[in-house]
């Protein structure tokens, strides 16, 4: 008779603590399933003169895994940039960004209605959004580098697979 009252009293607790919020919440997950996915490959650097941010940079790798052993596709980036003082372009070398040592082959200026900036996370209305387009990199890491004459420079490191994999190893 104990084993049967608390068999029924541990149920009754399990049931009770149970998240009654968790179907809602994995219906807000896929209904934003795009902004998450693009979350998980997407990197900030801020630059600082001082305690004060003066460039701060985002970027969005645009990479689709595919099973091709011999994917040569270039890489791509929609990169958000903020510069407090709004001195300088990438077209005038005032900063650049390069990938593993090498520069852009395309850097071209999206508007802020553009669709390919429907998804990417990190949106602000003042900052300024680019597509570069960098040579195929085999590698499948690589660091995104932005120099600023004024403020130095901040590295973000991206990857073609998935940063957070547990193998069987790992346990």
């Amino acid at each position: 008779m104990r084993y049967y009252f608390l068999t029924i009293t541990a149920v009754t607790l399990l049931i009770g603590c149970s998240s009654k919020d968790e179907k809602q919440f994995t219906q807000v997950y896929e209904k934003n399933k795009a902004y998450h996915t693009e979350l998980q490959k997407t990197e900030k650097a801020q630059l600082y003169d001082g305690e004060v941010t003066k460039a701060l940079l985002t970027a969005t790798y645009l990479y689709t895994q595919t099973e091709d052993l011999n994917d040569t596709r270039d890489e791509k980036f929609i990169v958000g940039l903020y510069i407090e003082d709004e001195e300088g372009s990438f077209e005038s070398g005032d900063y650049n960004l390069t990938l593993s040592g090498k520069e852009p082959k395309n850097v071209e200026r999206l508007s802020m209605d553009d669709s390919r900036l429907k998804d990417i996370s990190f949106k602000s209305d003042w900052s300024e959004f680019f597509l570069f387009t960098f040579p195929h990199i085999s590698s499948k890491k690589m660091t995104l580098l932005f120099q600023s004459d004024l403020y130095g420079k901040g590295e973000l490191h991206f990857s073609k697979v998935a940063k957070y994999v547990f193998t069987k190893q790992a346990f």
